[in-house]
């Protein structure tokens, strides 16, 4: 909801601000619900979880949303008071909503393709690149 504002798309008049106080609690505790059950989950089968590259590319995923969201505190929230009434808000405030609406579009298909992973560390023989993505340890042929 707060990127569809920050775009401009929806909820135009309502202040920036005010939705961001308002969202603000319940995106915290959301993220925190999903960190703790994401280290449940992968605390299951850690050593299969780790191999897949799937898990990988969410975990680098998940940096990057977090980078963006601590640039967008960071830096474009704090001159909210400029356009904060702006049912279009500028540039950098669009960009990292695009930035964050993609990323977790991503998140959601890495963590769903975690489940169907062809580049398996038993699936043996697979490129250099690909044992080398998935941490797989593979012995010499002989």
């Amino acid at each position: 909801m707060m990127d569809l504002r920050l775009l401009g798309v929806s909820f135009g008049g309502v202040p920036t601000s005010a939705f961001t106080e308002r969202l603000l609690p319940w995106t915290r505790a959301s993220f925190a619900l999903m960190a703790v059950t994401g280290v449940l989950l992968f605390y299951a089968t850690p050593v299969r979880n780790y191999q897949n590259i799937f898990f990988r590319i969410k975990v680098v995923l998940l940096i990057a949303a977090g980078l963006n969201v601590y640039l967008f505190h960071s830096r474009i929230h704090r001159r909210v008071a400029e356009w904060d009434l702006d049912a279009v808000p500028p540039r950098a405030a669009r960009l990292a909503a695009v930035v964050s609406l993609t990323v977790w579009a991503c998140v959601v298909v890495a963590g769903r393709m975690m489940a169907y992973n062809w580049f398996d560390c038993d699936l043996q023989p697979q490129s250099a690149l690909v044992n080398w993505a998935a941490g797989c340890v593979v012995p010499p042929a002989e």
